[in-house]
């Protein structure tokens, strides 16, 4: 390890390099760390450590793969970043803005989590890129507990919000995602949807202002950007408008005691009929009860050599034993619940519980941080409006019995998601909607074999279109699917990106365009399916669409 001593006036930077390679470091790098001390705010953090990663140095492929989960883009062939720079400060944030921007080095940025398709560390339309990664920005300050509200800086994952919240109180809870290990600054980007979501709607329904980085390297608030740039950055996807610092979010009340269970159904149990009748009633149950369902192959028999179909309900309910057999007893009996399989616990007890963690796991789980699980994957998504007949479910089920690790998770809407109105932040999947599909597939053996599973899951999304939602045919932008379309090199792809957009965004995709001609007509931030900036040469199309004769007004 190698320490360079500035002078007083400059930061003490800590450039984890390879010793042998030090005077043979990349020349954009040196030029980087000489930029950054010079436009950080000393006064923010006089004497600190502010942490590099070149390709030469020997944690680098540990930093790089630190946070990410999905092995095909990790292989020897992916594009790698020039460096890594892991920032101490919301200072050094704006700093790395001004200085990619002076040193024409493209910047991509990362908070953590599941990033399915990799743009936050790999890039196929940028020749030179480097990662700024919040990792070490993850307070979160639970101080203002009696206000209802906390400050969350974006490296945090979501585990460690509901964690510090549980410690302040046994009655809060915040309405975000079911996966801990989540990065809660891009997750709050895209949605942010969780076991909460019908009682209270989603994480970024429940945000009250925010701290971002814009393009000119200057921190703004709520008031400072403007109400059409906080709307925007509130479920328009990540890496488009600038770079989140903090979220304000709002707290939620949660009763001391909550109840879950997860009840299994095979095919041989009825796995078909009862599914079909989950889609008929689960949007109309009590707002208090979230029940999804996890879908996957099950090796069954004597000898386990017999493959079927299981079908896991699994469920928070936010009250008591009592009250939710009651519940499922007037609006779902078909599932035959019983008291035997619910657990009464605490809303934190709970998170960890549907997390997937064993029985009695300690709460400190949460704290562990990003995940250090990896397999190669392809995933994707879908909204339903009617339920699915029977024989639909059923010729699912045989293509799934002929792929080697796929699940599907169908998550149930109604309640407060059909309350809120499809413009009230970019999200639009609202009323109307029954619930939504996850997709995926995963294996293990590397890129041998990644052509047949993604082939295997582009069939299964084919057979499923005529009974989810159409025109646009909906999708998650927190699943990224690249499949959809992309934007092209060098090109702000305002055309191309009609594609995509309005299958993550419907008609707020117009919005988010306009949004980003304002804040970022140069199209600073970008990645394979950011919102482009209007060109004048694209006026007239999206007048068109729009209805206006100038879309860059209003």
């Amino acid at each position: 390890m190698k320490i360079l001593k500035l002078s007083c006036t400059i930061l003490l930077f800590i450039v984890l390099l390879h010793p042998d390679s030090l005077a043979d470091s990349a020349s954009t790098l040196e030029s980087f760390i000489q930029c950054v001390s010079l436009n950080s705010d000393l006064s923010v953090l006089p004497i600190s450590s502010t942490i590099f990663f070149s390709r030469n140095s020997s944690l680098f492929t540990s930093v790089l793969e630190s946070s990410a989960q999905n092995l095909r883009y990790l292989v020897p062939s992916a594009p790698k970043p020039e460096f890594i720079f892991t920032p101490l400060s919301d200072s050094h944030v704006q700093a790395s803005v001004i200085c990619s921007k002076q040193l024409k080095i493209h910047l991509r940025v990362r908070s953590g989590g599941h990033d399915y398709e990799g743009l936050s560390y790999v890039s196929k339309i940028e020749t030179s890129f480097f990662i700024l990664d919040l990792a070490n920005l993850r307070s979160v300050d639970v101080d203002q507990i009696n206000n209802n509200t906390a400050w969350i800086q974006a490296g945090a994952t979501i585990g460690e919000v509901y964690y510090r919240i549980a410690q302040k109180s046994k009655v809060h809870g915040y309405p975000a995602g079911l996966c801990t290990t989540l990065g809660i600054g891009g997750h709050i980007t895209g949605g942010a949807y969780g076991s909460m979501m019908r009682k209270y709607g989603l994480g970024a329904d429940n945000v009250l202002d925010a701290l971002i980085v814009d393009v000119n390297g200057e921190i703004l608030d709520r008031k400072a950007m403007g109400e059409d740039l906080f709307w925007a950055i509130r479920g328009g996807g990540g890496a488009s408008f600038g770079i989140i610092l903090w979220w304000k979010i709002k707290l939620v009340p949660v009763p001391e005691t909550v109840t879950v269970f997860t009840v299994s159904k095979t095919l041989e149990q009825g796995a078909t009929k009862l599914l079909h009748r989950w889609q008929q009633v689960v949007d109309k149950l009590d707002e208090d009860l979230f029940i999804r369902v996890l879908i996957q192959p099950e090796s069954v028999g004597k000898n386990k050599t017999k493959r079927t179909i299981s079908t896991a309900y699994q469920a928070l309910f936010l009250g008591d034993t009592e009250r939710l057999l009651q519940v499922m007893r007037k609006s779902f009996p078909e599932l035959g619940l019983t008291r035997r399989d619910c657990a009464q616990m605490s809303w934190i007890q709970s998170v960890i519980y549907i997390a997937g963690y064993p029985s009695g796991t300690p709460n400190e789980v949460l704290l562990q941080g990003k995940t250090s699980s990896k397999v190669s994957f392809k995933a994707k998504s879908d909204f339903v409006r009617n339920p699915i007949p029977e024989t639909a479910l059923e010729g699912i089920w045989k293509r799934f019995l002929e792929e080697e690790n796929p699940i599907t998770i169908w998550t149930p809407y109604g309640g407060m998601m059909s309350k809120i109105a499809e413009s009230e932040i970019p999200f639009p999947h609202r009323k109307g909607t029954i619930f939504m599909i996850q997709y995926l597939t995963a294996w293990v053996d590397g890129d041998k074999s990644t052509t047949k599973h993604v082939n295997w899951i582009q069939k299964l999304y084919d057979y499923t279109a005529p009974y989810v939602s159409r025109s646009p045919r909906e999708a998650y932008v927190n699943y990224r699917d690249l499949d959809l379309g992309t934007n092209r090199r060098n090109s702000t792809g305002f055309i191309e990106a009609l594609a995509w957009g309005y299958k993550y965004f419907k008609g707020n995709f117009n919005r988010l365009v306009k949004v980003k001609t304002k804040v970022d007509p140069s199209n600073f931030f970008r990645h394979e399916q950011s919102i482009p900036p209007l060109s004048r040469a694209h006026y007239k199309k999206f007048s068109e669409i729009e209805g206006t004769n100038d879309p860059l007004k209003g």
